[in-house]
């Protein structure tokens, strides 16, 4: 890549002028991992957690933040978000998110994907850490993308 997209003729940070793409459907996938002692995942799977469910309460804040990206992440432009959706996954070491973003527009969603799987994994924390402060936020990533310019993208290590 010779020229930095992000980067006006000084030399600042800009937004990427959009205008002259095609809008396309756009779809992505993003993951995280929450990581947790055998007891905090007992007391989850019990549903004995202080503040209530914590797999539902991240699904809700994922979603709310894939819709508000653009106000959290500075060069993000604002989408009009078609689909939102975060799948939290008890398994043996933790909670598994993945968090899913589509719209049509002229620049992707994967900020969304990622801003809402980055979200739900602190809201888990946020749920759980009277029970433990060392739960552990991990593997924050892009899992696969479609739409634009590009084309699709999957990450070859789907876990």
């Amino acid at each position: 890549m010779s020229e930095l997209s992000h980067m006006d003729a000084e030399g600042r940070v800009a937004m990427v002028d959009t205008s002259a793409k095609a809008q396309t459907a756009r779809r992505a996938v993003a993951s995280a991992r929450v990581l947790m002692s055998p007891e905090t995942l007992d007391a989850v799977r019990a549903h004995r957690t202080p503040k209530g469910d914590p797999l539902e309460a991240a699904r809700i804040a994922g979603i709310m933040a894939a819709k508000r990206t653009a106000d959290l992440i500075p060069l993000c432009h604002p989408l009009p978000l078609t689909h939102a959706d975060v799948r939290a996954e008890l398994r043996e070491d933790g909670v598994h998110i993945e968090a899913v973003a589509a719209t049509n527009a002229q620049t992707g969603v994967e900020m969304e994907a990622l801003t809402a799987a980055a979200v739900a994994a602190l809201t888990v924390y946020d749920m759980c850490k009277a029970l433990e402060k060392g739960i552990t936020i991990t593997d924050v990533r892009l899992e696969e993308k479609t739409g634009g310019k590009s084309g699709t993208w999957r990450r070859e290590s789907r876990q």
